[in-house]
């Protein structure tokens, strides 16, 4: 039986990143080739341009109209049929797939691992790795500053208004190998921030030209990978305040934030220089969980389907830099129902207005 074809999914948050691994890949590997793909949302409407790369050079290069400008579709549309057609021509035995510059990958990875079980359309390749190519000179301030992708040219569709914290923040979070760019010596602010946010289980890299042959025996595992990212399973980086002055918060209690007070102190704990991720739940509804997620000065919130058997619980990870994390200690307390207020139960708050309709009613994350 012939083994299956090795496919890597690599994301980035910048165009030079992403070419310069790109290149280094073909190089390193000849019988590797690399699907590149960037969505294109104008007044022309949706189109994506397709590149395919090898050691050879550029062998494709097209534009395709899109019905819908998104992801999800691109990979269903697109690219799954064509990376199937080069897993299946004989000139190479490994493929990759270059996202769009700003693309999350978790929802690519689930598609193309769905597309690889028997009888998909891309039985015969397996998923090996999932990547993330990053530079330490930039790291510091696409994480925590506020630029958005739009600024610099790299949305994704003409309504994406995602940070570029946002973006590269979901990135490193998910994947199982982060290429790592830049001198460590020489950015080790850069350097402990993305050791902190990195999952304990993923792979770092200090090059952007990592050996191929590692990156394809690894076996990607989507349900590893999801829970890195889920909410419910949030985890704090393990040790001290590093001797750059980068720390990590893990602020959890059983009680919930109260509503009002959240709304009123929101900026406190969302506009800030950190990455924050976690959950809460609120009095106003108790069944939901709510998500939390803050990146490059922004904040998102929303709730995600309903905590079941699990006893409800707050548990909000912040990492930042500099002296100034007792203020969020502060500001959680602050916002967090007091002992007095939990022990009245819930209904006090039958009938109360939702203030937090606006936000948790407006987007789910996932």
């Amino acid at each position: 039986m012939t083994a299956p074809t090795p496919l890597v999914v690599l994301a980035t948050v910048d165009p030079v990143v992403r070419d310069a691994t790109v290149f280094g890949l073909v190089t390193d590997h000849p019988r590797l080739v690399v699907l590149r793909h960037d969505i294109l949302d104008d007044e022309d409407g949706g189109r994506i341009r397709r590149v395919v790369v090898s050691g050879d050079g550029v062998l494709e290069d097209v534009e395709i109209p899109l019905e819908h400008a998104c992801l999800s579709c691109a990979v269903r549309e697109d690219a799954v049929p064509h990376l199937a057609r080069l897993a299946r021509d004989p000139r190479w035995d490994a493929v990759a797939l270059a996202l769009p510059v700003g693309a999350e990958s978790l929802p690519v990875s689930r598609a193309l691992a769905w597309s690889t079980r028997r009888g998909g359309a891309l039985r015969g390749v397996r998923v090996a790795n999932v990547v993330a190519a990053l530079d330490l000179d930039a790291f510091e301030d696409d994480l925590l500053g506020d630029d958005l992708l739009a600024e610099r040219g790299l949305a994704l569709t003409q309504d994406d208004r995602r940070s570029v914290g946002e973006a590269i923040a979901a990135q490193v979070q998910h994947v199982d190998t982060l290429l790592v760019g830049g001198d460590r010596t020489a950015h080790p602010v850069a350097s402990d921030l993305l050791d902190h946010l990195r999952a304990p289980d993923a792979r770092r890299v200090d090059r952007l030209h990592g050996d191929p042959r590692d990156l394809l025996r690894h076996v990607h595992d989507v349900q590893r990978a999801d829970r890195r990212a889920d909410p419910l399973h949030v985890t704090p980086a393990a040790g001290a305040p590093t001797a750059h002055g980068v720390w990590t918060l893990d602020l959890h209690s059983g009680r919930p934030l109260h509503p009002e007070r959240l709304v009123a102190h929101v900026e406190r704990l969302g506009d800030v220089a950190a990455r924050s991720r976690g959950r809460f739940w609120v009095p106003s509804r108790p069944d939901s969980v709510c998500v939390w997620d803050g990146a490059g000065g922004q904040l998102s919130v929303g709730e995600l389907g309903t905590w079941g058997r699990r006893e409800p619980d707050t548990r909000l990870v912040f990492t930042g830099v500099g002296d100034w994390a007792g203020d969020l200690v502060d500001a959680f307390s602050d916002v967090l129902m007091t002992d007095t207020e939990h022990r009245a139960g819930l209904r006090p708050w039958l009938g109360r207005e939702d203030v937090l309709e606006p936000w948790l009613g407006t987007r789910t994350l996932a």
